[in-house]
């Protein structure tokens, strides 16, 4: 809500983004870093933390009706329950009337026998006699006959006092060798109308130990009548008589023993209504909702189920723990039902916990766990902040100025909101990072979205693409409303019922004026009372007034008591001083303390060596699973993998599929298929002598997507080899009339248990072979030769769940093409722009998750709709070195349309990398929004654009995690004198000197490894040496290099790159390739050699 009040004068609600140096950014991202780091400390430890707020409350606690006032707290029930006085000018006529004596010996010394033999006497003359009193055993006496419990009529009256502890008897008074026992024993004893005797209403100024009442400071005795009962006439008489008689034993306040002033209270036991159920079913039906669509959103699979069971668990823990805080205080939450204090914190701890898990999807898959979880907490841990800190401020505000029931709801939800930010930076945090090392957030977020694309929309599906004004429901404010909300509920339950006029009286301090009540009388003020008559009257616990309820209104769930000012005695000769303070925290916390602090601590030792025990497990289970590599926070991001001894000589060519298997080609006629998940090589036959098994000169490979097949394409031939049963499966001719093909891939049709490979040859025409029936099929895609050709999979426009192979063309007079399949054909359209550009077309580049494409020229790039042909952004680029465009586009969700675009190219004046970031100026907001079925309203929003540059780029690739990897050669080192060895020749090392050593002043060609990632915050760079000497790499059998051998992408975080006759895996971060064995096929853009970027001035590729 904060950014909302701050919109005038920051001109926007969102919430504003630090910066990337600012102190607080680095510290939250220090501590997130530190956490994940430490998550089988931290982990354990946050639990321990749980385990010590919440064992409290078990203790502080009680559901026994009978031992609430035992030093305990009161817990919610489900009904709304208070004692309220009545405004001055309410005109109501009052159910019953209520007078009581006060009666006092020294300071917390009311239990002494003196105090409660003197207490008898002063009652059996206010009553009469009432040893074993029976009003059912009535002698024909007026007063008994009047008892409500010979029925009720406007002369009925009963009462209740703790000398009915001993039947109004002094023989058993003084008989009793154990009056504290006696009192605690007795408590849940009842009179003849079954009010119960609670300590709570038969004495005040109590002290407690272990539950037991230990001491009071007054007896309370208590008549209640109706207006016309002649007993309440009887007491008045014989208060005032009393007054005059027995001065020399008791000090009388008032002296004259007249109550005269009095104070409407109305007592309720009131059950929920209609309306209070149907706002709670609403507001918890709606929280869940939220939760289910939010967690359905989420780039995850296994994940989802447990994410819930942690924020739940989180919520439960800081609701359990303001619980004990509020008992540990002393505020009252018996009076609002139970219902009313979770839904409270759902709202504000949901919306936090998304923004923290949105913020983890949104990082770099590249970086550690630490550096994700780091990243996220640092971007979000100030907002979480300054959204609890105006809560708590708003609620305090309100606890001065509402009910004190309703103050006491504030107070438990402030401590429950800073547990909860509490919890948030130590559970939720850790465990985050748990489910990260699970790969459940990281690797599944891109295989969960192509899943569930070949499935129908579920109803959930359906629901959270409901969108108001073209654009996401915020939650930012929705917590601090439903607190309101519910606040502004709770409160208008206890207004009076008085039309429009509710919501005026409801914030009044009506209720706050009537505490102070009176004056107190300067012998009140005197005799030190533990606890005031109106403080007293609050804490009378709503099963009494149920009790009373039923006795005086049995249909009712209240009444309106005429409550006067009770008449204290004191006896004379008492110590009225206190000599020791009355404890601060409620008395369960001291009996806690002396009695459970060793179990406490075993108990804490336990669950938290438990818990280190089970984390350890979990993270050590997580590591070591089959086929699945040890991936430690503090590991270098770069990681380089080399795969040696398949080739003798230099590798010409490569491709790669999406499950990690790498095929190369090299210049020693031989063909390798790495798995390069398990390290392991197969070799594709071949013999120069046999034509049927030699497919040399290679002028293209092609792998299809469940690696099974590989298709090498020579000048007038294409041989097809299965990889599973390691043979040639067919041989087709084709005639490429002396130029290499544009692009080649794989193409499953239906019921084809051998997939068909199409070949776009430069001269326009595509050729589509079907080696199951050995038919070759022409298509004509462009009447002019051909400059660009790329293939990809998007999903079809009559079905969103079906996929299809489609192709972009760019001829050489600048005309575009696209080809699609229709029927058993394809259909080839051109495509007509909706706004005339420069004829300058050198590179295609689709982005089918969003239904698009770019068009590269030479000083720009278009932004262009797959379907409809519309220009929708055109980008300014400077000078583009001519195929050299790459591109990364992320989304939180294909619903959520375009959050990021990064386009990245090399500079023609300078060679320079030119990288240029493009991100929407609202956090939440899009670069463009995405609908398969409104693709003509579709438009560019406001953006910002972050510029970079790398110089001496080298040859690089835009991988899909977000991050741009190149191989580069750096400046020559000195290198120490080393002494030719019988590989000399393999190494191509030129002898500078007859006696066939190096001169020591000889420079060697270095090469390193570079990536920038973050791009869309701070730009972080790494770089390491490609090929620094070390034990593993010691072959004599590498060879020296000159320049670097072809570059493909493989999987998602990954390049193989041609290192001389060694291929070199460089994974940025972490690289899981069984994660993505069902992913649609990959742009040919990704996989042909000849397509790929290389560094300026690099020479072109031989064939083999």
């Amino acid at each position: 809500m904060i950014w909302y009040l701050l919109y005038p004068l920051r001109g926007t609600t969102e919430a504003p983004v630090l910066a990337q140096n600012h102190p607080l950014r680095t510290a939250f991202a220090q501590y997130g870093t530190w956490t994940a780091r430490n998550v089988k400390t931290v982990l354990p430890l946050s639990v321990a933390c749980i385990f010590f707020v919440l064992y409290p409350a078990a203790f502080l606690y009680t559901t026994d009706s009978t031992n609430i006032t035992s030093g305990v707290s009161n817990l919610p029930h489900h009904v709304w329950t208070d004692a309220k006085p009545l405004d001055d000018g309410v005109v109501v006529e009052p159910d019953v009337i209520m007078r009581s004596i006060w009666i006092h010996g020294s300071y917390m010394k009311a239990l002494d026998r003196d105090v409660l033999l003197g207490a008898l006497e002063v009652q059996d003359e206010l009553l009469g006699p009432t040893v074993d009193f029976n009003p059912r055993r009535s002698n024909g006496s007026l007063r008994d006959n009047f008892h409500i419990i010979n029925g009720l009529t406007n002369q009925s009256w009963f009462f209740h006092s703790p000398l009915q502890y001993w039947s109004g008897s002094s023989d058993e008074i003084i008989a009793d060798q154990d009056i504290i026992s006696t009192v605690n024993a007795k408590k849940t004893q009842s009179t003849s109308v079954n009010v119960t005797l609670r300590h709570s209403i038969v004495f005040s100024g109590k002290r407690f130990e272990e539950r037991r009442l230990v001491a009071a400071d007054a007896l309370v005795v208590t008549l209640i009548h109706l207006r016309d009962s002649p007993v309440g006439r009887q007491w008045i008489r014989n208060a005032e008589k009393l007054a005059l008689q027995r001065t020399d034993k008791w000090t009388f306040i008032p002296e004259d023993g007249k109550s005269m002033s009095s104070q409407l209270y109305e007592f309720q036991f009131l059950p929920m209504s209609g309306q209070d159920w149907l706002s709670f079913v609403i507001a918890y039906s709606i929280t869940f909702l939220y939760l289910m669509l939010t967690l359905s959103k989420l780039r995850a699979l296994k994940s989802r189920f447990g994410l819930m069971i942690t924020i739940l668990a989180q919520i439960a823990a800081s609701i359990g723990s303001s619980f004990t805080l509020c008992a540990i205080f002393k505020i009252d939450l018996s009076r609002i039902p139970y219902y009313m204090f979770p839904i409270t914190i759902f709202a504000i701890s949901i919306e936090n916990s998304f923004r923290l898990i949105n913020a983890v999807i949104m990082t770099s898959s590249t970086i550690s766990i630490g550096g994700r979880i780091g990243e996220a907490f640092g971007t979000t841990a100030h907002v979480a902040i300054a959204n609890r800190v105006q809560l708590l401020l708003i609620l305090i505000l309100l606890s001065w100025v509402t009910h004190p029931g309703v103050a006491a709801l504030c107070y438990f939800t402030a401590f429950a909101t800073a547990f909860d930010f509490f919890y948030l930076a130590t559970f939720f945090l850790s465990v985050l990072s748990v489910d990260l090392r699970q790969r459940e957030l990281s690797e599944l977020e891109r295989s969960s979205h192509r899943k569930g694309r070949s499935q129908s929309l579920g109803w959930l599906d359906q629901i959270r693409r409901i969108r108001l004004g073209e654009a996401a429901v915020s939650t930012r404010i929705a917590g601090t409303i439903v607190v309101l909300g519910f606040v502004l509920i709770a409160q208008s339950h206890y207004a009076p019922e008085s039309g429009r006029r509710w919501l005026n009286w409801m914030f009044s301090s009506a209720w706050r004026n009537s505490d102070e009540g009176a004056p107190k009388s300067s012998l009140l003020v005197d005799i030190h009372q533990a606890r005031s008559p109106t403080s007293w009257l609050r804490l009378q616990d709503h099963e009494t007034a149920r009790e009373v309820i039923k006795i005086v209104k049995p249909l009712a769930h209240s009444y309106v008591a005429c409550v006067y000012d009770p008449l204290v005695l004191v006896l004379k000769g008492s110590d009225r001083i206190p000599h020791s303070r009355e404890p601060f925290f409620l008395p369960a916390v001291y009996d806690f303390i002396h009695h459970e602090i060793p179990r406490f601590l075993v108990f804490i030792l336990t669950v938290g060596g438990l818990f280190y025990m089970f984390t350890n497990s979990l993270i050590r289970d997580e590591v070591k699973h089959p086929g699945e590599p040890d991936h430690p926070d503090d590991e270098p991001l770069l990681l380089i993998r080399p795969l040696k001894q398949g080739h003798a000589l230099d590798i010409a060519m490569m491709t790669a599929s999406p499950d990690g298997q790498l095929v190369s080609v090299g210049f020693d006629r031989l063909i390798q298929i790495w798995d390069v998940p398990s390290g392991s090589r197969t070799s594709v036959m071949s013999d120069a002598e046999y034509p049927a098994k030699n497919p040399f000169p290679v002028l293209g490979i092609a792998i299809n997507d469940s690696s099974k097949w590989l298709a090498m394409l020579s000048w007038q031939k294409v041989m097809l080899w299965s990889i599973k049963d390691q043979r040639w499966e067919s041989t087709m001719e084709i005639d490429l009339g002396g130029q290499k093909p544009e692009t080649l891939f794989f193409h499953t049709n239906g019921t084809d248990s051998i997939p068909s490979l199409v070949v776009v040859k430069r001269n326009g025409v595509m050729v589509e072979l079907q080696f199951e029936f050995g038919k070759s099929t022409d298509f004509i895609i462009c009447r002019t030769p051909l400059a660009w050709a790329v293939s990809f999979t998007e999903r079809s426009s009559a079905n969103q769940n079906i996929t299809q192979p489609s192709i972009l063309t760019a001829s050489r007079k600048n005309c575009i093409h696209l080809v699609r399949p229709q029927g058993t054909g394809w259909t080839s359209t051109e495509v007509r722009l909706t706004e005339q550009r420069a004829k300058d077309v050198h590179i295609l580049i689709p982005l089918p998750d969003f239904s698009m494409y770019l068009i590269g020229r030479s000083r720009s790039v278009d932004l262009v709709d797959l379907d409809s042909s519309t220009i929708i952004h055109t980008f300014e680029t400077e000078p583009m070195q001519p195929r050299s465009l790459g591109q990364i586009s992320l989304a939180r969700s294909p619903q959520s349309g375009l959050t990021s675009l990064t386009l990245a190219y090399l500079s023609s004046e300078t060679g320079d990398l030119v990288i240029q970031t493009y991100l929407p100026e609202g956090e939440r907001d899009s670069l463009c929004s995405y609908s398969s079925s409104e693709t003509q309203r579709r438009s560019w929003g406001n953006s910002k654009m972050i510029p970079r540059r790398i110089g001496n780029p080298g040859a690089w690739e835009a991988l899909s995690n977000g991050s741009i990897v190149g191989v580069r050669q750096t400046e020559p080192t000195q290198k120490k004198d080393e002494r030719l060895t019988a590989s000399g020749l393999r190494r191509r090392v030129i002898n500078r000197s007859e006696n066939h050593h190096h001169s020591a002043g000889t420079t060697d060609k270095s090469w390193a490894v570079w990536v920038i990632y973050h791009l869309e915050t701070k730009g972080s760079t790494e770089t390491t040496p490609l090929d620094a000497p070390d034990a593993e790499d010691d072959d004599p059998s590498h060879l020296m290099i000159s320049q670097l051998g072809p570059m493909v992408k493989l999987g998602t975080a990954s390049v193989a790159v041609g290192f001389g006759n060694v291929v070199k895996v460089v994974s940025v971060g972490h690289e899981h390739f069984d994660r993505y064995r069902n992913r649609p096929a990959a742009d040919d853009l990704n996989n042909l050699i000849f397509r790929r970027r290389k560094a300026v001035g690099a020479p072109r590729v031989r064939i083999p």
